[in-house]
């Protein structure tokens, strides 16, 4: 078996950051942002963050070229139906010399974090990061994220705006990192999903990607930032860069990362002005969870680079169906994906939303007629007669 790993945990296959994730609200320093510092034993550290440095980036004061749904409310209505979290994870390095992949699953966000539970009902928090130029960044904005969300004072009534407004301050917070030590330069792709009662709100920048199954159809909960994209290549372009053999500047082959500062033209245009062409504003989704809705799919790209989303859906539910089990199902994921040769570390998360497995679809069976009226019969008959004249 080929070896496995899990950069935000030493254990594969687990359903939490490392049994809960760190307390962002313990934590007190007067650093104006996190950065990694190096320890006595040589190893890197977490510096945290100071939540009274944490400035919202000026592009959430514009009107975003993101079409997002309705607003997100809390649910009060008890009756309604309540998704039941249970998740999985599994990673594998793949064919590459390293790992650079890293995401994380609490399925009890508001107590992990010590925050008051909500009215609205469960909630719970999953993000893949895929890396790129090394894993500094995937580990920074997986653990960053939750954090800048947890602390913001608008969370959660205005959830959107917090889930941009985490990603846009990480990128950020990183930018600072990277000042302080050059090492760190490396990007990553971003994909956040949190779940609030029955509301499910996905945050992507760049080409990991989030799949629904609703009945057993394929419900896309985030769009791929490609440069060749339309509407990415249009923006793109509005922002002085160009988008060659599919390249964003000839150089990164996603239109949307956290990080990269140290690629020349990304985030800055040539008059050294910021708003580049790489961008790390994420794009939002929202649907309400029914009694349809069975499980959730988030991989990177080294998932979708060989599964199809409706594909994808349809290998996880026959699984489910057997096992019920969202590790054993991610880990079938990531196997699969490497069987059919993809070439890419390969990270699933498997978040299912009922206790009980999937049901087995059963097509109603339409009625068919067989047989001719008589009057049926004759408006034959005179029809092939008159083909004979």
């Amino acid at each position: 078996m080929e070896e496995t790993r899990r950069i935000s945990d030493p254990e594969n296959g687990s359903s939490s950051y490392g049994g809960k994730p760190p307390n962002p609200l313990s934590f007190s320093s007067s650093s104006a942002a996190a950065v990694y510092k190096q320890s006595f034993d040589g190893e890197r550290s977490l510096a945290p963050c100071n939540k009274r440095s944490l400035v919202r980036h000026p592009s959430l004061t514009k009107v975003s070229d993101i079409s997002v749904e309705n607003e997100f409310t809390l649910e009060k209505n008890k009756s309604e139906f309540v998704p039941a979290m249970r998740s999985g994870a599994w990673s594998d390095i793949g064919s590459r010399s390293s790992m650079e992949d890293a995401y994380l699953c609490v399925d009890n966000f508001m107590d992990s974090f010590g925050l008051l539970n909500s009215e609205a009902g469960p909630s719970a928090f999953y993000g893949v990061f895929d890396g790129h130029g090394g894993k500094h960044a995937a580990d920074f904005a997986c653990h960053h994220i939750p954090r800048y969300i947890v602390e913001d004072q608008e969370f959660p009534s205005e959830i959107n705006k917090v889930l941009s407004s985490a990603f846009l301050q990480t990128d950020t917070a990183f930018l600072e990192a990277c000042s302080l030590d050059g090492s760190l330069a490396s990007g990553t792709t971003a994909l956040a999903a949190i779940l609030f009662g029955r509301s499910l709100v996905v945050a992507n920048a760049g080409d990991c990607r989030a799949v629904l199954s609703r009945q057993g159809k394929a419900i896309e909960m985030s769009r791929d930032h490609k440069p060749m994209s339309s509407k990415e290549r249009r923006r793109i372009e509005a922002s002085g860069g160009y988008v060659f053999d599919g390249y964003l500047n000839g150089q990164l082959n996603v239109a949307r990362a956290l990080g990269d500062f140290h690629m020349e033209g990304m985030k800055k245009k040539k008059d050294g002005s910021d708003c580049g062409p790489l961008i790390a504003e994420p794009e939002l989704m929202t649907t309400k969870l029914t009694e349809e809705d069975e499980f959730l799919i988030i991989g990177c790209d080294g998932v979708w680079d060989v599964f199809m989303s409706q594909n994808a859906v349809d290998f996880a539910r026959r699984r489910l169906q057997e096992h019920n089990d969202p590790v054993m199902c991610s880990k079938e994921l990531v196997e699969e994906a490497l069987k059919r040769k993809s070439a890419d570390n390969v990270t699933a998360v498997v978040v299912c939303l009922q206790p009980q497995p999937p049901p087995n679809l059963v097509a109603p069976r339409l009625r068919v007629h067989r047989s001719f009226s008589a009057e049926g019969l004759k408006d034959l008959q005179s029809y092939l007669d008159g083909l004979g004249n």
